[in-house]
């Protein structure tokens, strides 16, 4: 029997420093047949240069990556999307699995873990952080659809610029079952200042109310959203938590920098409207 098609999207902006590691390991997969389909957002950098390396699907379109990623499934072949962004390289049996799982499961999504790595400190917390949300099903969304259920619920909410991955799962989900596979995707964090970090926080967290009224009868809005839950998370652990101490205290304080930015950015849209 032939394999299906997997398109796996990738939308970038001035992602040269990532995208050649992230492309070659979508060609190093043990699947096949997989097509790259590319959307740029008018990249100021050599990234267009390096995507014609790997595919001749780069297609130019903006002005944010729900548009880009729509926008990357529309021009796919394949009866699988994968929506990959362009700092996660993947692990070589991802395709594989997902594939294996979502028909074997009968399944409408699968969630590809994810593990993080960087050069520095925050970094190295963002990682600890980040490996608390593994199997938490509230906290990852899936990556892996088939094309046709993809765009029967209309692909991603152009609307969001933050939550569209739980939005899209959560609407995915409502056609059956989500199934996960064991490989991890690694996301490329780089070299994390905590003050960038904080600024991120404060941005998505404006935007984060589109989400949130969309969403506002969702239970797991409140899991994804609830401070004190994220924090019972983190201490319920207290071994991975705290293996190395330093690293623990900075995690939970950078994680309360980021609520607290989030919490001022939110206020911020409140009053504008108010």
């Amino acid at each position: 029997m032939t394999n299906k098609t997997v398109s796996i999207i990738v939308p970038t902006k001035n992602s040269s420093s990532t995208l050649d590691a992230c492309l070659r390991s979508i060609k190093e997969q043990t699947y096949a047949p997989i097509e790259i389909i590319l959307v740029d957002n008018f990249s100021s950098d050599d990234t267009q240069e390096i995507a014609k390396q790997y595919t001749g699907k780069v297609f130019a379109k903006g002005p944010e990556r729900c548009t880009q990623r729509n926008y990357g499934v529309d021009q796919s072949t394949g009866e699988y999307v994968a929506i990959i962004d362009s700092d996660m390289n993947l692990s070589p049996r991802v395709i594989e699995e997902c594939v294996h799982a979502i028909e074997q499961a009968g399944a409408v999504g699968v969630i590809i873990p994810e593990e993080s790595f960087g050069k520095g400190f925050w970094a190295q917390c963002k990682k600890l952080e980040r490996s608390f949300y593994v199997g938490i099903s509230y906290m990852e969304a899936a990556r892996f659809f088939r094309k046709k259920d993809f765009q029967s619920v209309g692909g991603y909410d152009e609307d969001m610029v933050s939550g569209e991955d739980w939005d899209l799962s959560q609407r995915i989900e409502a056609l059956g079952t989500i199934t996960r596979v064991p490989s991890f995707i690694y996301h490329n964090e780089g070299r994390i200042s905590l003050l960038k970090t904080i600024q991120k926080k404060y941005y998505y967290a404006q935007k984060f109310a589109t989400y949130q009224k969309k969403n506002s009868d969702n239970k797991k809005v409140t899991q994804q959203t609830g401070i004190i839950g994220r924090y019972w998370l983190f201490l319920s652990r207290p071994g991975r938590l705290f293996r190395n101490p330093v690293l623990g205290i900075g995690m939970l304080f950078m994680k309360t920098c980021e609520f607290g930015f989030g919490a001022l950015g939110y206020a911020a849209v409140k009053l504008r409207k108010g």
